[in-house]
């Protein structure tokens, strides 16, 4: 049976105009879906276009060009009054820097009833309170939190804010942008599980956007390998860690610290340089290893990093 994507990227493209004569490709024609209930990893090393992806997705951005499908609806292009407040309350993001997106003026409360608010989701102000609670709770704070300020927190309890606010609105797909990296790993591990208890008890959907490996495969169900804004390989979980075929991949998988302190000694660390390597993506073209498998290589390349 063929599932139906909640979102499907098709060819999406983002430029940025730096100078007259000069435009970074941001984005450089990717594709992928997202499924109901899962979670897709979208993992790159910095500058590789990832959080760029996420804020065209969102529209944040407007794309240069491509498709953007979710939920049945193209978004991609000019949204309509109705598509825009759909997408709004159906689509939510959690940013990297938990202290830079919460509003230092608003107390909790507010800050997460903001968009319960907007969009008249609730009857009364009871209700309101009664959401808010309830969702504090379950993101692991208390209702005593709601009438404090974002200063008053940590770092892992303001990001703790940042999910209560994205997910109040019950949204069908989050896009959490490299939502941990600024947190300590041991509460790293905390936001990830919190995440997966959501994602079981609510079917949340989540694009997770990071440059941690090592994360990203305890959470997601399939992984998009990001380099220079082209996807270069994808899969699931599984198939990335035990068969990764792009030089790229290996290089990033080569890179995670092994716990066992013998193993780790002759740990070498690749590196994948594309220029040295003669790869042009653009003259690459999709070679399926499975069905969620693919990698985008030259006919050439694909021999030679298969064989």
């Amino acid at each position: 049976m063929e599932r139906t994507p909640l979102l499907e990227v098709t060819d999406l493209k983002q430029y940025f105009k730096i100078t007259r004569t000069y435009t970074t490709k941001a984005v450089d024609g990717i594709s992928f879906k997202i499924y109901p209930g899962e979670t897709y990893g979208l993992v790159g090393e910095s500058g590789s276009g990832k959080s760029t992806t996420g804020r065209s997705i969102i529209r944040l951005y407007d794309p240069t060009s491509g498709s953007i499908k979710f939920d049945g609806k193209e978004i991609g292009k000019k949204l309509s009054k109705e598509d825009k407040a759909y997408l709004r309350m159906n689509m939510q993001m959690i940013f990297q820097d938990p202290m830079a997106c919460l509003n230092p003026r608003m107390k909790v409360k507010e800050i997460i009833a903001e968009g319960l608010r907007i969009h008249k989701i609730c009857k009364s102000e009871q209700e309101i309170d009664e959401k808010v609670n309830a969702i504090l709770e379950k993101v692991g704070l208390s209702k005593e939190h709601a009438t404090r300020f974002p200063h008053q927190f940590s770092g892992g309890q303001r990001q703790r804010i940042g999910i209560a606010r994205a997910l109040v609105m019950n949204p069908k797909l989050v896009i959490a942008d490299e939502a941990i990296s600024a947190l300590d790993v041991s509460i790293q591990a905390q936001v990830v599980n919190l995440m997966k208890d959501i994602q079981q008890e609510l079917g949340t959907t989540y694009l997770f956007i990071a440059h941690d490996l090592a994360m990203v495969k305890y959470i997601s169900d399939r992984i998009g390998v990001l380099h220079l804004g082209h996807i270069v390989e994808t899969g699931t979980t599984d198939e990335i860690f035990q068969d990764p075929i792009h030089p790229y991949t290996k290089s990033l998988l080569s890179a995670i610290p092994h716990p066992n302190p013998k193993v780790e000694k002759t740990r070498k660390a690749l590196t994948y340089d594309k220029n040295k390597e003669g790869v042009d993506y653009t003259k690459g073209k999709i070679h399926h290893l499975s069905d969620t498998h693919y990698v985008l290589a030259t006919d050439e390349e694909f021999a030679k990093w298969h064989g």
